[in-house]
């Protein structure tokens, strides 16, 4: 199928919730706006499937949680969406001396939390450091979450509003000195550690920061941090975008792949070459928003794009259906320790020395990884026919798994890596976790893994990169080019007439939004 007309205001390039950002902005100005998406479906990462044939449950399958995505996006795009709080925020469990124990934070910090620091680490101090340190990043958080749907800051701007201490801590320094500096248990230094690691293959004391960058996006979020769960799972927002941007006049093709961009120069129009299946199609437009990497945006423009460049993702997610919660050797209430995020084998010392494992080009031995199961929260994703019966959702992150791991014999990595995965968490269960897994009609376990390979292969996000390339600080230099709209709201490329609009915006990544909204910004100020 064509598009309906032959030349637009606007082509938006993929259809993630990006895109279907920037088209519902600007379609709402009066702005003809034309949607092109190379899969049969919008949503880009950001989508809700039956995984499990012949089981109703809708998992949320590449990303998971909402936390960047600004109130005001939500406000001013009327998105019929509930994001719902988590009733814990983590639970952490570990072995001591022989003995499991656990660290508990609830989401709402009180005396359970005090309390389970202090049996952790055996006495106040610890839990005192914790409280003063998130007051301090919280500061800096409720500075730098305004600015997001604005043009951008200059960091000595942003500088001159924070305590210098705080600046110097997650800025200017490698995150590791701070944790190390602040806190004494490794536990606890290996919770505070992981949000910087998120998508991210670094050491916490490697000297380009990009570790501190991915610590502070997993902070900032509407000034408070807080990851919440959508109801109707994830592709309950890209379906709300979706409708809002058809709904104010954006026209959206799927199953259309585009396959080369063109610059128009000196006021003329560009033009997008697509093809539906059967045959090519050329539109042309005044502006091209391309909400694909920029590593995939330079293919597209014809220009030199060399594997050197290409991002690498560093992840390993499992999602699972479960007849049952595994019950803890700790005795924690399952129900509540999986409310939240659950960590395992995240104290400090080991996700050093599984980056130091993956990098020397060996799977770790004992993975670091998170684990959500968003169905204590939201028990409609599990569907009719499983709501009532024990079963719940459960999603993992895994952490240090980089793109070469997975290269030479993909599936026979990704099958040591979720067995290494398995085994990390089963050595706190009272019962091993695929005793716990529920299996499908057909008799196989409800388990499904994806290695970054996985995800390129399915969306197109070039090194199974998350963020389609490492994050970058949600400011401008000092001595930054401010000139353009485009420049002042982070979404310049080489060529005047495209932007970016993805998660590769200097303002990119997670499920926020805001590479859509700050594009369509710089598009209505040209105007």
């Amino acid at each position: 199928m064509g598009a309906q007309r032959s030349s637009y205001d606007v082509v938006v390039v993929g259809g993630g919730h990006n895109g279907l950002t920037a088209a519902a902005y600007l379609a709402g100005e009066g702005l003809s706006v034309l949607v092109l998406e190379r899969l049969g479906h919008t949503g880009g990462a950001a989508v809700s499937a039956q995984a499990f044939p012949g089981l109703g449950a809708r998992l949320s399958r590449y990303s998971y949680l909402v936390s960047l995505m600004p109130e005001q996006v939500a406000r001013d795009l009327d998105l019929p969406l509930e994001l719902r709080s988590r009733r814990t925020a983590s639970y952490s469990p570990t072995v001591r001396d022989g003995r499991p124990v656990g660290l508990f934070v609830e989401h709402e910090e009180g005396e359970a939390t005090r309390r389970s620091f202090a049996e952790l680490t055996g006495g106040e101090e610890e839990y005192a450091a914790w409280q003063r340190f998130y007051r301090e990043v919280g500061d800096l958080a409720r500075v730098v979450a305004p600015t997001l749907t604005e043009p951008l800051p200059t960091a000595r701007a942003l500088r001159e509003q924070v305590d210098p201490t705080v600046w110097d801590a997650v800025v200017a320094r490698p995150l590791g000195e701070a944790i190390e500096q602040r806190f004494a248990d490794d536990l606890v230094r290996g919770v505070v550690a992981t949000d910087a690691l998120i998508g991210t293959f670094a050491s916490l004391n490697d000297p380009s920061l990009v570790q501190n960058r991915c610590f502070l996006y997993h902070l900032i979020g509407n000034g408070t941090g807080e990851w919440k769960v959508p109801v109707g799972g994830m592709g309950a927002v890209t379906t709300a975008l979706a409708r809002t941007a058809t709904g104010r006049g954006a026209e959206v093709l799927t199953g259309a792949g585009v396959s080369a961009i063109r610059p128009g120069t000196d006021g003329a129009a560009s033009e997008v070459v697509f093809h539906d299946g059967e045959r090519e199609h050329v539109v042309t437009a005044g502006r091209v928003l391309a909400n694909v990497a920029p590593w995939v945006l330079r293919i597209l423009l014809g220009e030199e794009s060399t594997s050197g460049d290409k991002p690498s993702g560093a992840q390993l997610k499992i999602n699972f259906l479960l007849s049952r919660l595994p019950r803890l050797r700790t005795g924690h209430d399952a129900a509540e320790a999986f409310a939240g995020t659950l960590h395992v084998a995240e104290e400090y010392s080991a996700l050093e020395r599984s980056w130091a494992e993956a990098a020397a080009g060996e799977v770790p031995s004992s993975p670091p990884g998170e684990f959500y199961c968003h169905s204590l929260t939201d028990p409609s994703i599990l569907g009719e026919d499983l709501a009532g019966r024990g079963v719940h959702t459960l999603t993992y992150f895994g952490l240090h798994m980089p793109t070469p791991l997975f290269e030479a014999d993909r599936a026979s990595a990704r099958e040591e890596a979720v067995r290494r995965a398995i085994a990390a968490v089963d050595v706190h269960l009272d019962e091993p976790l695929m005793d716990c897994v529920l299996r499908g009609p057909d008799g196989q376990p409800c388990l499904e893994a994806k290695v970054p390979q996985d995800v390129e292969d399915d969306l197109a996000m070039p090194g199974g990169h998350i963020f389609h390339g490492d994050l970058e600080w949600p400011w401008a230099p000092d001595r930054a080019a401010l000139d353009t709209p485009a420049q002042r709201w982070g979404v310049a490329t080489d060529h005047d007439a495209v932007l970016l609009c993805g998660s590769g915006a200097r303002r990119g990544g997670a499920v926020s939004g805001l590479g859509g909204h700050n594009a369509a910004r710089a598009v209505l100020e040209e105007r």
